[in-house]
C-alpha cells in the first residue's frame, strides 16, 4: 500500500497552531456560574464582574466581584461607596496556608509599605483564617465582604469567619490584589471590570 505523505504538513500545522494561541484570550469565561446578583447586609449588589485566576496555564478559582453599580476601572471601584463582594470557587487543591499567604503577597505589591504596616492586624487575621484550613478542594467556596461601619467579614464554605476586621481602606488593599498596578492575573483584573479580554502572545 502506498502512503502520501507532504512534508510541509507538520509544519502547516505548527503555523496554524501558533496563529489561534496569538489570539487566545489570557482569561475565559468562569466555569462557575455566578448569580446576576448578591446582598450584603441587605443591600442589593450586581455582578461587576468574574473570571478565572490563572497561574501559568493551570485553573486556581473562579472569582467573581460585586458592587453597588457598575463601574469599568479601579478608581472608580476603589471611590465606590458602599458594601461589596468578592467570591470564589476553588477549582485546584488549594492549601490554606498557600492562599492566605498568596493574599498577602499581592497586598504588599500594590501597597505602599507604610500602609501594609499599619493593617498589619488584620493582614494577620486574612492569614490566620486561611492558614486555619489545611485545603481547600475544587468547588469549595470562600468569599471576602466588606461591611461599610463594620469592616471586612471572610466566609469559607459560606460560613463567616469571626469578626469582621480592618476598615474601608483595608478592603481597598484587598481589592487591589486584583485590580491593583501588580494584579495577581492580568486577564482577571479586565474580567471583574468587565473590559476588554487582555491577549497576549506566545
Amino acid at each position: 500500500m502506498t502512503r502520501l505523505f507532504c512534508p510541509k504538513l507538520p509544519a502547516i500545522l505548527a503555523v496554524a497552531l501558533a496563529a489561534s494561541l496569538l489570539t487566545l484570550p489570557t482569561q475565559a469565561a468562569p466555569a462557575t456560574p455566578f448569580a446576576a446578583e448578591a446582598q450584603v447586609q441587605g443591600t442589593p449588589l450586581v455582578l461587576n464582574g468574574a473570571g478565572t485566576r490563572f497561574r501559568a496555564v493551570f485553573k486556581v478559582y473562579d472569582m467573581a466581584l460585586y458592587t453597588p453599580h457598575r463601574v469599568n476601572t479601579p478608581e472608580e471601584l476603589l471611590a465606590l461607596p458602599g458594601p461589596k463582594l468578592l467570591s470564589f470557587t476553588a477549582l485546584r487543591d488549594l492549601p490554606g496556608t498557600d492562599l492566605g499567604l498568596a493574599f498577602i503577597k499581592g497586598l504588599s505589591a500594590n501597597s505602599p509599605k507604610e500602609l501594609a504596616l499599619k493593617h498589619t492586624v488584620s493582614s494577620n487575621r486574612l492569614i490566620e483564617i486561611f492558614s486555619g484550613r489545611s485545603k481547600l478542594s475544587p468547588g469549595d467556596t470562600f468569599a471576602m465582604q466588606f461591611i461599610p461601619g463594620q469592616g471586612t467579614l471572610f466566609f469559607i464554605g459560606g460560613q463567616p469567619q469571626g469578626s469582621p476586621v480592618g476598615d474601608a481602606e483595608f478592603f481597598a488593599m484587598v481589592l487591589n490584589i486584583w485590580v491593583g498596578s501588580n494584579p495577581a492575573d492580568y486577564g482577571l483584573k479586565a474580567a471583574l471590570l468587565g473590559q476588554e479580554p487582555v491577549k497576549k502572545s506566545y
